[in-house]
């Protein structure tokens, strides 16, 4: 591995951030929208999933 100058590796950065195709607004709300929603759906999933698994083991174990 070598060793580049500050500059140029500066120069190359900033080269390389200016190809990204970057998100428009649109799709950046429409990606996060998507996100919260899964989110709660796993939120829903796992309290569901809890709670079922939560009266088996009393119903196993007795405990009120």
């Amino acid at each position: 591995m070598t060793t580049k100058n500050p500059i140029e590796f500066a120069r190359e950065v900033r080269a390389e951030v200016a190809r990204v195709t970057w998100p428009t607004r649109r799709e950046t709300m429409i990606t996060t929208s998507m996100v919260f929603i899964f989110v709660v759906i796993a939120a829903l999933f796992f309290l569901v999933a809890d709670k079922v698994i939560g009266f088996v083991v009393k119903l196993l174990l007795g405990v009120s």
